[in-house]
């Protein structure tokens, strides 16, 4: 037993190892509510959605329902529709599906199709309903 090592722990070196690691926690804090101060959208929005043809699918439609008047940003002035930049969108989203013809699987196909004619007969029910027409941008 006279070989044998003895480990010896000091006391003080292990409160101030603990005290250092205190310190480290509290700069991390700090650091990371100086970085939410400085970025308050990153902490509201959330995580951003998978990238994959759905989520562009989503993108366009959601645009075009904003600028038909169907969707409204909560605690803003309500706009009136801009048909113009609707049908644009909805154009949009007949590009892809055209576009990408014969190159997508059934359950794609069928949401941008689906989604193509729901947009499709909503903004033709608001123009049915007599909403103004947006300015026609000059030439």
């Amino acid at each position: 037993m006279a070989d044998e090592k003895k480990i010896i722990i000091d006391e003080d070196w292990k409160k101030q190892a603990q005290q250092e690691k205190e310190v480290l926690k509290e700069k991390e804090k700090a650091e990371k509510e100086k970085q939410a101060a400085e970025e308050p959208d990153a902490g509201e929005r959330g995580p951003l959605p998978e990238v994959n043809l759905g989520s562009l699918i989503n993108l366009l439609t959601t645009q075009a329902l904003f600028s038909m008047g169907v969707l409204q940003v909560k605690g803003q002035e309500n706009h009136p529709p801009d048909l113009q930049l609707a049908k644009y969108n909805i154009d949009m989203l007949g590009v892809l599906e055209e576009k990408t013809r014969g190159n997508l699987t059934e359950d794609e196909a069928a949401a941008l199709s689906n989604t193509l004619n729901e947009l499709r007969m909503g903004f033709v029910q608001i123009i049915g309903q007599g909403a103004p027409p947006a300015e026609e941008a000059p030439e």
